[in-house]
């Protein structure tokens, strides 16, 4: 991680932090030591505490008495909140969009997916791949045009992205055969008049998530 630019900033060591967890670097129940990210950030240990508790805020961090700040665990208990309830803010989402999308905006939704296939083709990595899904739906919460639908996105998306990141990194879960051909589907019903078969799809989208997810998180019993 970059030093942030100016000194004392929680925000700023709030965005380093989040950026390292997001990418990979700081993996799901890694510690997060106070002195050694002040150090590394370049900050005070105040402000890595301020930080620390911001992304304790979004789902990112987990705090525990006399054990200090460590990156979440994604268990199958936090994989079934964060997308059960992301499950009924797409729901929303997507039936608004349908209605209120703009063509330019339905268009640039075609153009992440059309970004997604040639980043499948090239072989990219999950970090870029993932990016351009939760951008795919920051586009369409935008569209929906309800401020507080949008706020309840933001306040689930680092965990979302989290437990994404979690599902491929597992590996077992068949997210880059599918994520074209989902996101593909997803446009053409936004385009559509079938709003119930839209809100059903963007629905399945995310319990499929879910479901792959936590199979692949639960232990095998011998």
């Amino acid at each position: 991680m970059k030093k942030v630019e100016r000194r004392g900033l929680s925000g700023d060591a709030a965005d380093r932090i989040r950026d390292a967890i997001l990418d990979g670097t700081f993996l799901p129940g890694t510690a997060l030591r106070e002195v050694e990210l002040a150090a590394t950030l370049g900050v005070s240990r105040g402000a890595v505490r301020e930080a620390l508790a911001l992304l304790e805020h979004e789902g990112l961090v987990q705090s525990e008495w006399h054990r200090g700040a460590r990156v979440t665990d994604v268990t199958p208990e936090v994989a079934e909140e964060v997308y059960t309830l992301r499950a009924t803010l797409e729901r929303l989402a997507s039936t608004l969009a349908a209605q209120r999308a703009t063509p330019e905006e339905l268009a640039e939704l075609d153009g992440v997916v059309d970004r997604m296939a040639a980043a499948v083709e090239s072989g990219a990595g999950a970090v870029e791949l993932l990016a351009l899904d939760i951008e795919f739906h920051d586009r369409v919460y935008r569209a929906a045009r309800h401020a507080r639908l949008h706020e309840a996105w933001r306040s689930v998306r680092s965990s979302v992205r989290l437990c994404q990141l979690t599902r491929i990194r597992l590996g077992r879960a068949g997210y880059r055969g599918l994520v074209v051909d989902e996101h593909r589907e997803l446009v053409g019903l936004l385009r559509g008049t079938a709003e119930k078969r839209l809100a059903r799809v963007a629905e399945e989208h995310v319990l499929g998530a879910m479901t792959a997810l936590t199979k692949d998180l639960t232990p095998v019993l011998e």
